[in-house]
């Protein structure tokens, strides 16, 4: 099969993994990015379109998010300000488009696999034509996709398979499916000594997203009675970051679900290096999320939680090697291919 991917940013690596694993089982699969990542994680095809970050336009998209009753969140102009900068914006990345589907032969690709839900453009015209064509799509919602933008109506009406990597999706879309990150673990060993004094890692990719004002004041609290060192890791290229984990010994993922549910791809790579991770996790992944292999803590009790780990050695060993042991059975190119391969062929995509 040949499959393509077409995704705004290639958030976490997990636009790039889907493409990865697929390749990994023999299809020509390929990555499309609209806008560079800035954490240097690997790019196939990156358009280097510009991205809006100022803390304008941050704020609209915050506050139109806020104050929407939509049940899933609809993407669309609210003004005409908005509509001009659509249109304009659309207007400047025509060229740029049109010449990345020639070069690339972007129109023999049978599968069309939107990470993000987005076209390349905001009336949806080549996902349109494409559709028309006879090829197949597939909107994969990741991070905040549904909860802070939504669904875009054209991407929803011709979508034959809706997939998200966040369980609270599930609860915003009456037809979407769950599926687990691609992750090959094959690529990190599992820590075998500790640092002494025992390392505890925080690389929150948004403070406000990872309840880090929160964490903070626990940390400071910990180490009163604690010999341990925190290490806070922000705005850091992904190499990096992983080079700083492989000298760490427990990890905070987040408190507070502000920004997620639970855990992504910084989890991921806890688990693989062996790193007991604590986090917190929404009523409805505790639910149904299998073997759990997470310490569990919220604000209120991440101060014993972590006392408890750093205390008890056996215990650390045991939730290192359940991480490791979870995510090579849900979390593995294997298990992730097989799952999707299942959902494309109950949905007639294959």
């Amino acid at each position: 099969m040949k499959i393509l991917h077409v995704a705004p940013m290639n958030v976490a690596g997990v636009p790039y993994n889907m493409m990865d694993m697929q390749r990994r089982f023999g299809h020509g699969s390929r990555l499309v990015t609209l806008h560079a990542n800035d954490l240097t994680f690997p790019e196939d095809i990156c358009l280097h379109l510009p991205l809006f970050r100022d803390p304008v336009t941050q704020h609209w998209r915050r506050f139109k998010a806020a104050h929407t009753s939509a049940h899933p969140p609809v993407l669309r102009a609210r003004n005409m300000v908005e509509r001009a900068v659509f249109y304009l914006d659309d207007r400047f990345r025509i060229g740029r488009v049109q010449s990345c589907i020639d070069k690339y032969g972007l129109d023999e690709f049978e599968i069309i696999h939107y990470d993000g839900g987005l076209d390349f453009f905001r009336d949806a015209r080549v996902a349109r034509r494409w559709k028309d064509s006879g090829k197949k799509i597939v909107c994969h919602y990741m991070g905040s996709d549904l909860r802070l933008r939504g669904i875009h109506p054209a991407m929803d009406e011709i979508s034959d398979l809706n997939l998200t990597n966040e369980s609270d999706h599930l609860n915003l879309h009456p037809d979407i499916h769950y599926l687990y990150i691609p992750f090959d673990a094959s690529l990190f060993s599992v820590r075998t000594i500790e640092s002494s004094p025992l390392r505890i890692v925080h690389s929150p990719s948004k403070r406000s997203m990872k309840g880090t004002e929160l964490i903070l004041p626990v940390i400071e609290q910990l180490k009163k009675s604690r010999n341990v060192e925190f290490v806070l890791v922000e705005d850091t290229p992904h190499e990096e970051v992983l080079r700083i984990k492989l000298h760490c010994d427990i990890a905070i993922e987040q408190v507070g679900n502000m920004g997620g549910t639970g855990y992504g791809r910084n989890s991921l790579e806890n688990l693989a290096m062996g790193i007991p991770t604590v986090t917190e996790m929404t009523d409805d992944y505790l639910s149904w999320l299998p073997e759990n292999p997470f310490i569990l803590a919220d604000a209120s009790t991440l101060l014993d939680r972590l006392i408890h780990l750093i205390d008890d050695e056996d215990l650390r060993q045991r939730t290192r090697i359940r991480g490791r042991t979870w995510i090579e059975k849900y979390h593995s190119y294997e298990a992730v291919n097989s799952q999707l391969m299942n959902l494309y062929k109950s949905h007639g995509i294959i």
